[in-house]
Protein backbone atom coordinates (compact mmCIF):
# COMPACT_ATOMS: atom_id res chain seq x y z
CA UNK A 1 0.00 0.00 0.00
CA UNK A 2 2.68 2.40 0.56
CA UNK A 3 3.66 2.06 -3.44
CA UNK A 4 0.22 3.56 -3.61
CA UNK A 5 0.48 6.06 -1.66
CA UNK A 6 3.62 7.02 -2.92
CA UNK A 7 2.49 7.23 -6.18
CA UNK A 8 -1.24 8.78 -5.84
CA UNK A 9 -0.65 11.28 -2.92
CA UNK A 10 1.02 13.61 -5.68
CA UNK A 11 -1.97 13.21 -8.33
CA UNK A 12 -4.28 14.29 -4.61
CA UNK A 13 -2.02 16.87 -4.21
CA UNK A 14 -2.26 18.54 -8.12
CA UNK A 15 -6.01 18.17 -7.66
CA UNK A 16 -6.09 20.65 -4.48
CA UNK A 17 -3.21 22.74 -5.83
CA UNK A 18 -5.02 23.30 -9.03
CA UNK A 19 -8.00 24.64 -7.24
CA UNK A 20 -6.46 27.83 -5.93
CA UNK A 21 -6.43 29.05 -9.09
CA UNK A 22 -5.32 32.37 -9.21
CA UNK A 23 -4.10 32.71 -5.56
CA UNK A 24 -0.59 33.24 -4.36
CA UNK A 25 -1.31 30.67 -1.96
CA UNK A 26 -1.06 27.79 -4.00
CA UNK A 27 2.87 27.79 -3.74
CA UNK A 28 2.30 27.44 -0.32
CA UNK A 29 0.47 24.32 -0.19
CA UNK A 30 2.04 22.83 -2.85
CA UNK A 31 5.37 22.85 -0.71
CA UNK A 32 3.15 21.40 2.01
CA UNK A 33 1.99 19.00 -0.10
CA UNK A 34 5.80 17.94 -1.64
CA UNK A 35 6.79 17.84 2.26
CA UNK A 36 4.21 14.99 2.76
CA UNK A 37 5.77 12.88 -0.62
CA UNK A 38 9.21 13.43 1.74
CA UNK A 39 8.23 12.29 4.68
CA UNK A 40 6.69 9.27 3.45
CA UNK A 41 9.97 8.39 1.37
CA UNK A 42 12.09 8.86 4.42
CA UNK A 43 9.14 6.61 6.27
CA UNK A 44 10.37 3.53 3.58
CA UNK A 45 13.94 4.57 3.48
CA UNK A 46 14.05 3.85 7.21
CA UNK A 47 11.97 0.09 6.52
CA UNK A 48 13.89 -0.64 3.86
CA UNK A 49 16.41 -3.52 3.40
CA UNK A 50 19.22 -2.39 1.04
CA UNK A 51 20.63 -5.83 1.64
CA UNK A 52 17.61 -7.57 -0.25
CA UNK A 53 18.47 -7.21 -4.05
CA UNK A 54 14.15 -7.91 -4.51
CA UNK A 55 11.82 -5.34 -5.02
CA UNK A 56 10.33 -4.23 -1.70
CA UNK A 57 6.59 -2.66 -0.49
CA UNK A 58 5.19 -4.23 -4.13
CA UNK A 59 1.90 -3.72 -4.94
CA UNK A 60 0.48 -5.98 -8.27
CA UNK A 61 -3.19 -5.42 -8.67
CA UNK A 62 -5.41 -6.49 -12.05
CA UNK A 63 -5.30 -3.52 -14.12
CA UNK A 64 -5.54 -3.85 -18.38
CA UNK A 65 -5.83 -7.61 -17.67
CA UNK A 66 -7.61 -8.25 -21.30
CA UNK A 67 -4.43 -6.36 -22.65
CA UNK A 68 -1.78 -8.45 -20.59
CA UNK A 69 -0.90 -5.84 -18.19
CA UNK A 70 -0.75 -5.21 -14.08
CA UNK A 71 -0.75 -2.52 -11.85
CA UNK A 72 3.23 -4.06 -10.67
CA UNK A 73 5.18 -1.87 -8.74
CA UNK A 74 7.86 -2.07 -6.00
CA UNK A 75 10.83 -0.53 -5.03
CA UNK A 76 14.47 -2.08 -4.98
CA UNK A 77 17.81 -0.32 -4.71
CA UNK A 78 18.16 0.92 -7.89
CA UNK A 79 15.03 2.48 -7.64
CA UNK A 80 14.81 3.95 -4.27
CA UNK A 81 17.95 5.88 -4.92
CA UNK A 82 15.32 7.92 -7.92
CA UNK A 83 12.68 7.87 -5.51
CA UNK A 84 14.90 10.03 -3.10
CA UNK A 85 16.11 12.06 -5.59
CA UNK A 86 12.62 13.03 -7.22
CA UNK A 87 10.70 13.52 -4.10
CA UNK A 88 13.79 15.32 -2.40
CA UNK A 89 14.80 17.70 -5.22
CA UNK A 90 10.24 18.97 -6.02
CA UNK A 91 10.17 20.52 -2.51
CA UNK A 92 13.45 22.72 -3.65
CA UNK A 93 11.96 23.02 -6.96
CA UNK A 94 9.03 24.25 -5.11
CA UNK A 95 10.53 26.53 -2.69
CA UNK A 96 13.04 28.14 -5.12
CA UNK A 97 10.41 29.17 -7.03
CA UNK A 98 8.76 31.39 -4.35
CA UNK A 99 10.58 34.55 -5.42
CA UNK A 100 8.45 34.15 -8.98
CA UNK A 101 5.10 35.74 -9.68
CA UNK A 102 3.40 33.10 -12.07
CA UNK A 103 0.33 34.00 -13.81
CA UNK A 104 -2.28 31.09 -12.59
CA UNK A 105 -0.01 29.55 -10.18
CA UNK A 106 -2.82 26.85 -8.81
CA UNK A 107 -1.82 25.77 -12.64
CA UNK A 108 1.77 25.65 -12.59
CA UNK A 109 1.87 23.69 -9.25
CA UNK A 110 -0.50 21.27 -9.81
CA UNK A 111 1.83 20.68 -13.24
CA UNK A 112 4.54 20.21 -10.90
CA UNK A 113 2.80 17.58 -8.32
CA UNK A 114 1.59 15.64 -11.03
CA UNK A 115 4.80 15.16 -12.95
CA UNK A 116 6.00 14.17 -10.02
CA UNK A 117 3.55 11.64 -9.86
CA UNK A 118 4.55 10.47 -13.77
CA UNK A 119 7.72 10.24 -12.65
CA UNK A 120 7.87 7.99 -9.47
CA UNK A 121 5.33 5.84 -11.61
CA UNK A 122 8.58 5.34 -14.21
CA UNK A 123 10.79 4.69 -11.07
CA UNK A 124 8.95 1.84 -9.43
CA UNK A 125 7.10 0.58 -12.20
CA UNK A 126 7.36 -3.99 -12.66
CA UNK A 127 5.39 -3.60 -15.83
CA UNK A 128 6.24 -2.40 -18.91
CA UNK A 129 3.17 -0.76 -20.36
CA UNK A 130 3.24 0.70 -16.48
CA UNK A 131 6.28 2.11 -17.32
CA UNK A 132 5.03 3.32 -20.55
CA UNK A 133 1.76 5.44 -19.18
CA UNK A 134 4.10 6.87 -16.21
CA UNK A 135 6.92 7.74 -19.36
CA UNK A 136 3.79 9.86 -21.03
CA UNK A 137 2.20 11.07 -18.12
CA UNK A 138 5.70 13.07 -17.15
CA UNK A 139 5.76 14.49 -20.39
CA UNK A 140 2.42 16.05 -20.53
CA UNK A 141 3.16 18.43 -17.34
CA UNK A 142 6.43 19.75 -18.30
CA UNK A 143 4.81 20.52 -22.10
CA UNK A 144 2.68 22.74 -20.45
CA UNK A 145 4.89 24.11 -18.22
CA UNK A 146 7.31 25.01 -21.13
CA UNK A 147 4.47 25.75 -23.33
CA UNK A 148 2.71 28.34 -21.28
CA UNK A 149 4.99 29.96 -18.73
CA UNK A 150 8.22 29.72 -21.46
CA UNK A 151 10.04 32.26 -22.98
CA UNK A 152 10.13 34.31 -25.81
CA UNK A 153 11.11 31.03 -28.50
CA UNK A 154 8.97 28.71 -26.23
CA UNK A 155 6.44 27.23 -29.22
CA UNK A 156 9.01 26.11 -31.58
CA UNK A 157 11.31 25.26 -28.77
CA UNK A 158 8.96 23.09 -27.53
CA UNK A 159 7.34 21.61 -30.24
CA UNK A 160 11.11 20.23 -31.35
CA UNK A 161 11.48 19.13 -27.76
CA UNK A 162 7.47 16.98 -27.83
CA UNK A 163 8.09 15.53 -31.18
CA UNK A 164 11.77 13.98 -30.45
CA UNK A 165 10.52 12.61 -27.26
CA UNK A 166 7.12 11.52 -28.88
CA UNK A 167 9.12 9.74 -31.56
CA UNK A 168 11.49 7.82 -29.76
CA UNK A 169 8.63 6.81 -27.01
CA UNK A 170 6.66 5.20 -30.08
CA UNK A 171 9.09 3.12 -31.11
CA UNK A 172 9.76 1.84 -27.84
CA UNK A 173 6.06 0.97 -27.24
CA UNK A 174 6.56 -0.84 -30.39
CA UNK A 175 9.20 -3.04 -28.88
CA UNK A 176 7.19 -3.50 -25.42
CA UNK A 177 4.15 -4.85 -27.58
CA UNK A 178 6.50 -7.29 -29.30
CA UNK A 179 8.18 -8.52 -26.55
CA UNK A 180 5.03 -8.71 -24.65
CA UNK A 181 3.74 -10.97 -27.49
CA UNK A 182 6.89 -13.54 -26.66
CA UNK A 183 5.96 -14.11 -23.32
CA UNK A 184 3.98 -17.20 -22.44
CA UNK A 185 1.23 -15.61 -20.90
CA UNK A 186 1.74 -12.35 -23.19
CA UNK A 187 2.47 -10.19 -20.03
CA UNK A 188 3.72 -7.24 -19.53
CA UNK A 189 5.59 -8.64 -16.46
CA UNK A 190 9.51 -7.22 -16.07
CA UNK A 191 10.35 -10.42 -14.96
CA UNK A 192 8.96 -12.24 -17.87
CA UNK A 193 10.70 -9.63 -20.29
CA UNK A 194 13.70 -11.11 -18.50
CA UNK A 195 12.95 -14.81 -18.51
CA UNK A 196 12.78 -14.16 -22.43
CA UNK A 197 15.00 -16.30 -24.91
CA UNK A 198 15.30 -14.10 -28.05
CA UNK A 199 17.60 -14.13 -31.00
CA UNK A 200 20.59 -11.99 -31.23
CA UNK A 201 19.00 -10.33 -34.48
CA UNK A 202 15.81 -9.87 -32.35
CA UNK A 203 17.68 -8.43 -29.36
CA UNK A 204 19.28 -5.87 -31.76
CA UNK A 205 16.55 -4.72 -32.95
CA UNK A 206 14.82 -4.29 -29.45
CA UNK A 207 17.88 -2.74 -28.54
CA UNK A 208 17.24 0.36 -30.97
CA UNK A 209 13.51 0.26 -30.01
CA UNK A 210 14.71 0.92 -26.55
CA UNK A 211 17.96 3.35 -26.86
CA UNK A 212 16.16 5.63 -29.32
CA UNK A 213 13.36 6.65 -26.28
CA UNK A 214 16.31 6.18 -23.99
CA UNK A 215 19.28 8.29 -25.91
CA UNK A 216 16.71 11.02 -26.49
CA UNK A 217 15.85 11.79 -22.97
CA UNK A 218 19.13 12.04 -21.42
CA UNK A 219 20.63 12.95 -23.94
CA UNK A 220 23.17 11.24 -25.50
CA UNK A 221 24.91 12.58 -28.59
CA UNK A 222 23.62 13.01 -31.46
CA UNK A 223 20.61 12.94 -29.83
CA UNK A 224 20.96 16.06 -27.69
CA UNK A 225 19.82 19.15 -30.22
CA UNK A 226 16.25 19.50 -28.69
CA UNK A 227 18.00 20.09 -24.63
CA UNK A 228 20.24 23.78 -24.91
CA UNK A 229 17.45 25.38 -26.50
CA UNK A 230 14.79 23.78 -24.30
CA UNK A 231 16.97 24.15 -21.15
CA UNK A 232 17.42 28.03 -22.35
CA UNK A 233 13.64 28.77 -22.84
CA UNK A 234 11.90 26.68 -19.69
CA UNK A 235 10.63 28.69 -16.83
CA UNK A 236 13.15 27.95 -14.06
CA UNK A 237 11.14 25.04 -12.28
CA UNK A 238 11.41 23.69 -15.65
CA UNK A 239 14.60 23.60 -16.33
CA UNK A 240 15.32 22.10 -13.30
CA UNK A 241 12.87 19.29 -13.34
CA UNK A 242 13.94 18.29 -16.70
CA UNK A 243 17.73 18.57 -15.72
CA UNK A 244 17.62 17.42 -12.06
CA UNK A 245 15.08 14.46 -12.55
CA UNK A 246 13.61 13.93 -16.03
CA UNK A 247 16.91 13.09 -17.88
CA UNK A 248 17.32 10.29 -14.96
CA UNK A 249 14.06 8.46 -16.78
CA UNK A 250 16.55 7.79 -19.70
CA UNK A 251 19.35 6.73 -17.62
CA UNK A 252 16.95 4.59 -15.35
CA UNK A 253 15.33 2.91 -18.46
CA UNK A 254 19.24 1.55 -19.62
CA UNK A 255 19.78 0.14 -16.57
CA UNK A 256 16.43 -1.36 -16.12
CA UNK A 257 15.17 -2.35 -19.19
CA UNK A 258 17.63 -1.85 -21.85
CA UNK A 259 20.29 -3.76 -21.10
CA UNK A 260 18.48 -6.63 -19.22
CA UNK A 261 16.12 -7.24 -21.77
CA UNK A 262 18.38 -7.04 -24.53
CA UNK A 263 21.60 -8.14 -23.23
CA UNK A 264 22.86 -9.19 -26.43
CA UNK A 265 21.95 -6.10 -28.65
CA UNK A 266 23.87 -4.19 -25.69
CA UNK A 267 26.86 -6.40 -26.23
CA UNK A 268 26.57 -5.98 -29.93
CA UNK A 269 26.33 -1.86 -29.89
CA UNK A 270 28.20 -0.89 -26.22
CA UNK A 271 31.27 0.09 -27.70
CA UNK A 272 29.33 2.39 -30.23
CA UNK A 273 27.78 4.06 -27.66
CA UNK A 274 30.36 4.51 -25.64
CA UNK A 275 32.05 6.08 -28.41
CA UNK A 276 28.61 8.41 -28.75
CA UNK A 277 29.14 9.17 -25.13
CA UNK A 278 32.33 10.19 -24.92
CA UNK A 279 32.31 11.91 -28.40
CA UNK A 280 29.36 14.02 -26.88
CA UNK A 281 31.56 14.59 -23.59
CA UNK A 282 33.95 16.37 -25.47
CA UNK A 283 31.90 18.01 -28.34
CA UNK A 284 29.63 19.57 -25.24
CA UNK A 285 32.51 20.62 -23.06
CA UNK A 286 33.90 22.77 -26.54
CA UNK A 287 30.47 23.87 -26.92
CA UNK A 288 30.73 24.98 -23.56
CA UNK A 289 33.59 27.15 -23.83
CA UNK A 290 32.05 29.17 -26.53
CA UNK A 291 28.55 29.39 -24.51
CA UNK A 292 27.97 33.97 -23.86
CA UNK A 293 24.65 32.78 -22.60
CA UNK A 294 24.82 31.67 -18.86
CA UNK A 295 22.19 29.35 -19.23
CA UNK A 296 23.43 27.88 -22.26
CA UNK A 297 26.73 27.43 -20.46
CA UNK A 298 25.10 24.91 -18.00
CA UNK A 299 23.12 23.37 -20.26
CA UNK A 300 25.80 22.11 -22.42
CA UNK A 301 27.62 21.09 -19.51
CA UNK A 302 24.68 18.75 -18.40
CA UNK A 303 25.65 17.09 -21.57
CA UNK A 304 28.93 16.56 -20.84
CA UNK A 305 28.01 14.64 -17.39
CA UNK A 306 25.63 12.67 -18.51
CA UNK A 307 27.88 11.37 -21.50
CA UNK A 308 30.31 10.09 -18.64
CA UNK A 309 27.40 8.47 -16.86
CA UNK A 310 26.43 6.73 -19.80
CA UNK A 311 29.77 5.69 -20.75
CA UNK A 312 30.26 4.38 -16.98
CA UNK A 313 26.90 2.38 -17.96
CA UNK A 314 27.49 0.95 -20.94
CA UNK A 315 31.11 -0.14 -19.61
CA UNK A 316 29.04 -2.01 -17.20
CA UNK A 317 30.43 -3.44 -14.29
CA UNK A 318 29.79 -2.68 -10.54
CA UNK A 319 32.16 0.36 -10.43
CA UNK A 320 30.12 2.17 -13.76
CA UNK A 321 27.06 0.93 -12.48
CA UNK A 322 27.42 2.50 -8.89
CA UNK A 323 29.39 5.20 -10.38
CA UNK A 324 26.08 6.01 -12.14
CA UNK A 325 23.24 5.71 -9.49
CA UNK A 326 25.24 8.14 -6.83
CA UNK A 327 25.95 10.43 -9.69
CA UNK A 328 22.35 10.51 -10.73
CA UNK A 329 22.04 11.91 -7.48
CA UNK A 330 25.02 14.17 -7.78
CA UNK A 331 24.04 15.50 -11.09
CA UNK A 332 20.31 16.36 -10.33
CA UNK A 333 21.66 18.49 -6.74
CA UNK A 334 24.17 20.34 -8.39
CA UNK A 335 22.20 20.94 -11.89
CA UNK A 336 19.47 22.05 -9.92
CA UNK A 337 21.75 24.34 -7.50
CA UNK A 338 23.59 25.57 -10.98
CA UNK A 339 20.04 26.87 -11.94
CA UNK A 340 18.91 28.07 -9.33
CA UNK A 341 22.03 30.65 -8.79
CA UNK A 342 21.52 31.57 -12.14
CA UNK A 343 17.84 32.32 -11.75
CA UNK A 344 18.96 34.65 -9.10
CA UNK A 345 21.48 36.12 -11.10
CA UNK A 346 18.68 36.83 -13.70
CA UNK A 347 16.50 37.85 -11.78
CA UNK A 348 17.97 40.66 -10.55
CA UNK A 349 20.62 41.51 -14.12
CA UNK A 350 17.53 40.78 -16.48
CA UNK A 351 20.06 39.44 -18.49
CA UNK A 352 21.93 36.07 -19.50
CA UNK A 353 25.01 37.93 -20.82
CA UNK A 354 28.04 36.53 -19.30
CA UNK A 355 29.55 39.72 -20.56
CA UNK A 356 27.63 42.38 -18.61
CA UNK A 357 28.45 40.75 -15.42
CA UNK A 358 31.14 41.01 -12.67
CA UNK A 359 32.20 41.63 -9.35
CA UNK A 360 28.69 40.44 -8.00
CA UNK A 361 31.01 38.62 -4.91
CA UNK A 362 31.90 42.24 -3.48
CA UNK A 363 28.52 42.90 -2.91
CA UNK A 364 26.80 39.60 -1.94
CA UNK A 365 29.21 37.41 -0.13
CA UNK A 366 26.74 34.45 0.62
CA UNK A 367 25.67 34.35 -2.50
CA UNK A 368 29.18 34.01 -4.20
CA UNK A 369 30.19 31.40 -1.73
CA UNK A 370 27.01 29.00 -1.78
CA UNK A 371 27.69 29.57 -5.99
CA UNK A 372 31.67 28.64 -5.45
CA UNK A 373 30.58 25.16 -3.48
CA UNK A 374 27.55 24.24 -6.00
CA UNK A 375 30.43 25.17 -8.98
CA UNK A 376 32.83 23.04 -7.26
CA UNK A 377 30.56 19.83 -6.60
CA UNK A 378 29.92 20.38 -10.31
CA UNK A 379 33.35 20.12 -11.66
CA UNK A 380 33.96 17.47 -9.29
CA UNK A 381 36.43 18.70 -6.48
CA UNK A 382 37.14 15.93 -3.82
CA UNK A 383 35.17 16.12 -0.95
CA UNK A 384 32.40 17.36 -2.68
CA UNK A 385 29.70 14.93 -4.35
CA UNK A 386 30.44 15.14 -7.58
CA UNK A 387 33.68 13.43 -6.76
CA UNK A 388 33.14 10.14 -5.90
CA UNK A 389 30.68 9.70 -8.81
CA UNK A 390 33.00 10.70 -11.29
CA UNK A 391 35.75 8.64 -9.79
CA UNK A 392 33.80 5.52 -9.84
CA UNK A 393 32.28 6.24 -13.51
CA UNK A 394 35.97 6.82 -14.66
CA UNK A 395 37.02 3.62 -12.78
CA UNK A 396 34.39 1.65 -14.90
CA UNK A 397 35.31 3.14 -18.34
CA UNK A 398 38.78 2.39 -17.12
CA UNK A 399 38.02 -0.97 -16.49
CA UNK A 400 36.87 -1.37 -20.29
CA UNK A 401 39.34 0.47 -21.95
CA UNK A 402 42.28 3.04 -20.31
CA UNK A 403 42.01 5.15 -23.84
CA UNK A 404 38.24 5.61 -23.06
CA UNK A 405 38.95 6.68 -19.46
CA UNK A 406 41.39 9.16 -20.65
CA UNK A 407 39.58 10.97 -23.09
CA UNK A 408 36.05 10.54 -20.84
CA UNK A 409 37.95 12.03 -17.81
CA UNK A 410 38.09 15.14 -20.15
CA UNK A 411 34.74 16.52 -18.95
CA UNK A 412 36.31 16.97 -15.61
CA UNK A 413 38.83 18.91 -16.71
CA UNK A 414 37.30 21.00 -19.26
CA UNK A 415 34.29 21.34 -17.07
CA UNK A 416 36.71 22.71 -13.99
CA UNK A 417 37.93 25.16 -16.55
CA UNK A 418 34.79 26.68 -18.40
CA UNK A 419 33.05 26.12 -14.76
CA UNK A 420 35.89 28.04 -13.10
CA UNK A 421 36.11 30.90 -15.79
CA UNK A 422 32.26 31.77 -15.79
CA UNK A 423 32.59 32.01 -12.09
CA UNK A 424 35.54 34.70 -12.45
CA UNK A 425 33.57 36.25 -15.17
CA UNK A 426 30.23 36.76 -13.11
CA UNK A 427 31.43 36.98 -9.54
CA UNK A 428 35.05 38.45 -9.36
CA UNK A 429 36.54 42.12 -10.91
CA UNK A 430 35.24 45.14 -11.37
CA UNK A 431 31.28 46.29 -10.34
CA UNK A 432 29.46 47.41 -13.21
CA UNK A 433 26.12 49.87 -12.87
CA UNK A 434 23.92 46.44 -12.26
CA UNK A 435 26.30 44.34 -9.91
CA UNK A 436 27.22 46.95 -8.03
CA UNK A 437 23.37 47.05 -6.66
CA UNK A 438 23.02 43.33 -6.76
CA UNK A 439 21.07 41.75 -3.57
CA UNK A 440 22.40 39.39 -1.30
CA UNK A 441 20.25 36.04 -1.02
CA UNK A 442 17.70 36.51 1.91
CA UNK A 443 14.63 34.29 2.86
CA UNK A 444 13.90 31.15 0.52
CA UNK A 445 16.56 31.65 -1.49
CA UNK A 446 19.38 31.97 1.62
CA UNK A 447 17.21 28.64 2.91
CA UNK A 448 17.60 26.35 -0.57
CA UNK A 449 21.24 27.75 -1.15
CA UNK A 450 21.46 26.46 2.29
CA UNK A 451 20.30 23.06 1.71
CA UNK A 452 21.82 22.22 -1.56
CA UNK A 453 25.53 23.63 -0.25
CA UNK A 454 25.01 21.13 2.63
CA UNK A 455 24.11 18.14 0.83
CA UNK A 456 27.30 18.82 -1.58
CA UNK A 457 29.44 18.44 1.28
CA UNK A 458 27.70 16.03 3.25
CA UNK A 459 27.49 13.58 0.16
CA UNK A 460 31.33 14.25 -0.91
CA UNK A 461 32.45 13.84 2.70
CA UNK A 462 30.05 10.42 3.37
CA UNK A 463 28.87 8.82 -0.19
CA UNK A 464 28.45 5.48 1.65
CA UNK A 465 24.89 5.53 2.60
CA UNK A 466 24.02 6.22 -0.98
CA UNK A 467 26.69 3.58 -2.59
CA UNK A 468 25.04 1.34 0.14
CA UNK A 469 21.42 1.75 -0.93
CA UNK A 470 22.01 0.08 -4.41
CA UNK A 471 24.94 -2.17 -4.43
CA UNK A 472 23.10 -5.23 -3.66
CA UNK A 473 20.60 -4.63 -6.23
CA UNK A 474 23.70 -3.53 -8.58
CA UNK A 475 25.53 -6.39 -7.85
CA UNK A 476 22.38 -8.67 -8.76
CA UNK A 477 21.67 -7.00 -12.14
CA UNK A 478 25.31 -7.36 -13.44
CA UNK A 479 25.39 -10.91 -12.90
CA UNK A 480 22.03 -11.81 -13.82
CA UNK A 481 23.35 -9.50 -17.26
CA UNK A 482 26.73 -11.49 -17.49
CA UNK A 483 24.94 -14.77 -16.93
CA UNK A 484 22.35 -13.86 -20.03
CA UNK A 485 24.89 -13.21 -22.11
CA UNK A 486 27.64 -16.05 -21.50
CA UNK A 487 24.16 -18.42 -21.97
CA UNK A 488 22.86 -17.04 -24.57
CA UNK A 489 20.10 -14.51 -23.18
CA UNK A 490 17.94 -16.69 -20.91
CA UNK A 491 17.39 -16.84 -17.28
CA UNK A 492 15.71 -15.10 -14.76
CA UNK A 493 16.53 -12.19 -11.96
Amino acid sequence: MEILLLIFLPIAGAILVSLFGKSAQAKNAAFIWSLLSLALTAYLLTAFNANDPRAQFTVDYPWLTSFGSRFNAGIDGISMVLVLLTNGLIPLIILASFKHNYRNPGAFYGLVLFMQSGLLVVFTALDAFLFYVGWEAALIPIYFICAIWGGENRVRVNLKFFIYTIAGSLIMLLAMIYLAQQTPDKSYDLQAFYSLSLDSATQRWIFWGFFLAFAIKMPVFPFHTWQPDTYTEAPTAGTMLLSGIMLKMGIYGVIRWLIPVAPLGFWEYKTMVIVLAITGIVYASLIAFTQKDIKRLVAYSSIAHVGLIAAGIFAWNTHGIQGAMIQMVNHGINVFGMFFILDIIIRRMNTREIERMGGIAKVAPTFAIGFLIVLLGTVALPLTNGFIGEFLLLLGVYHYNIWASVIAGLTIIFGAVYMLRMYQRVMLGKNNEQTSVFKDVDGTEKLVLVVVCALVLFIGIYPKRLLDLSESTVNSLVEFVEGKIQSGSSGTF
